[in-house]
């Protein structure tokens, strides 16, 4: 059988309501798909979440962080050979027909390898993860800067998050798009490669993209809406703040720190 869609949820002591509606947003579909279900938490209490033959459960306690996780289930898309491979968040869900919207767009333009659909808070609201490539200060800035000083640099921190553009409309080559929902075409992901992982979490995201953009068009395709729940936790937890941080270092070492290398 020939996949049209791979996708990879990592797991890690999630809650069960919010993650089953996630993968029930994943297989409404009549789309040909397979979701692969990485768990990172010490213990497999989510194994028997779902019984459905389209889904297979892995059991990685090890825990070497969401890229090398969803790296395991990119090698399993790679050897199904299958069409497009979903980074999919266990907090993200959608509408039937939202799978569907962004196959046919990716099937119109075969430029473009990566794309994501337009992401909504529960609440309706807007999430602006459209980003130019992150600098250390746009970094740091949005972590540690007081409020009462942010003001002062809104400007910028609207360019970064491209509030100077319509959300409405889609944008094409962006150097950075969340990886909360990443849809990719999986014979360029072939060529741009795995996620980088020394990043255990956050950042790897922007690396990704910047590198699909040396092989193809980036896209923002607001026609196709998926709902986030996003809990900033990098912002509330020490430890993950450390990931957030080391993670950078890699990204700047590779990239650049202020002026952008050439790979």
């Amino acid at each position: 059988m020939t996949y049209q869609i791979t996708a990879a949820i990592v797991l890690y002591k999630n809650d069960r309501l919010v993650l089953s509606e996630t993968i029930d947003s994943f297989l409404r579909t009549d789309l040909r798909v397979r979701l692969f279900l990485v768990d990172n938490s010490p213990t497999d209490d989510l194994r028997n979440l779902y019984d459905d033959d389209r889904v297979e459960y892995i059991f990685n306690p090890t825990n070497p962080g969401f890229g090398a996780a969803h790296n395991i289930a990119i090698l399993k898309a790679f050897d199904l050979d299958s069409m497009y491979h979903l980074v999919l968040n266990p907090d993200i869900y959608f509408a039937e027909g939202t799978l569907e919207k962004l196959y046919a767009f990716m099937e119109s333009d075969l430029e473009t390898g990566h794309v994501m659909p337009k992401v909504l808070y529960p609440d309706n609201s807007i999430q602006y993860l459209c980003k130019t490539n992150p600098t250390v200060f746009d970094l740091f800035a949005r972590r540690f800067m007081p409020s009462f000083l942010k003001k002062y640099f809104k400007e910028r921190m609207d360019r970064y998050e491209y509030k100077d553009k319509d959300y409405n409309e889609i944008i094409y080559n962006i150097p950075y798009l969340s990886g909360c929902f990443m849809f990719l075409r999986t014979n360029t992901l072939k060529k741009v490669g795995l996620f980088d992982d020394r990043i255990f979490m956050y950042i790897e995201d922007a690396d990704l993209t910047r590198r699909f953009l040396q092989h193809s068009k980036t896209a923002y395709y607001p026609e196709a809406i998926v709902y986030h729940h996003f809990a900033k936790g990098s912002h509330k937890n020490w430890k993950l703040t450390w990931y957030s941080i080391h993670g950078a270092f890699i990204y700047f070492n590779k990239w650049g720190w202020f002026k952008t290398k050439k790979s």
